[in-house]
C-alpha cells in the first residue's frame, strides 16, 4: 500500500470513527453506514478527480487490503503458540 493510499484510508476511517461511533457494523445495513461516509468520501473525490463510484472501490480494496495485513500479524503473532501444540491441529487460528 502506498503512503498516498495509507493517508487516504486513514482519512476515511477517522471520519468514520466520528460519525459511526459505536454502531454494530453486523446490525446497521452496509448503505447505511455508507450514506454517512458519502460526504468525506465526496470531498475526497473531489480532490482526486475521481468518480464517487471509483473512491468507494478504492476504499473497498484498500479496506481488503489492509485488514489482510492485520489478519497476517495475528497469525504470525500467534505462530509461537501454535508451534508449542503436538496435537496436530493449531492451538489458534485455523
Amino acid at each position: 500500500m502506498t503512503d498516498e493510499n495509507r493517508k487516504l484510508l486513514e482519512r476515511i476511517n477517522n471520519y468514520a470513527e466520528d460519525v459511526l461511533g459505536e454502531i454494530d457494523p453486523q446490525k446497521v445495513p452496509v448503505s447505511v453506514q455508507l450514506e454517512k461516509l458519502r460526504p468525506v468520501m465526496e470531498e475526497i473525490a473531489a480532490e482526486k478527480n475521481m468518480s464517487l463510484e471509483d473512491l468507494f472501490i478504492l476504499y473497498m480494496d484498500l479496506q481488503s487490503e489492509a485488514s489482510c495485513a492485520t489478519n497476517q500479524k495475528l497469525k504470525d503473532s500467534l505462530q509461537d503458540i501454535n508451534d508449542g501444540f503436538d496435537g496436530g491441529s493449531p492451538l489458534l487460528f485455523r
